[in-house]
């Protein structure tokens, strides 16, 4: 989102990944909540000038539509993580499609 918002990407991702303290379920969905509203904001208002721009992300030189296809699928594999070992860790069916009948009709 920095790059869109025309900002220096500040994160220090070397320290988040060796964060060892536990950080309460709250205090992390709240950070997720501001985060997904951040990237709401500025998908909300990208142009077609914006998804042809070309960016310098990570070192890496891309267009703006690739670097929200990228944002987007990374994150869909990490949601993905979490709820397989979720559903590994409690031993049971997260029930996301419980109101559906077996031929899949509400």
């Amino acid at each position: 989102m920095a790059s869109f918002n025309r900002l220096d990407d500040t994160r220090n991702r070397s320290s988040e990944f060796a964060e060892r303290q536990v950080i309460p379920p709250a205090t992390l969905l709240r950070k997720l909540s501001a985060t997904m509203q951040d990237a709401s904001e500025v998908l909300s208002r990208l142009s077609e000038a914006d998804l042809m721009s070309t960016l310098n992300i990570q070192g890496y030189t891309v267009t703006g539509l690739h670097a929200v296809y990228h944002v987007v699928e990374h994150f869909g594999m990490h949601c993905a993580q979490i709820l397989y070992i979720t559903k590994l860790v409690r031993g049971e069916d997260l029930g996301f499609y419980r109101e559906l009948d077996e031929t899949g009709q509400v």
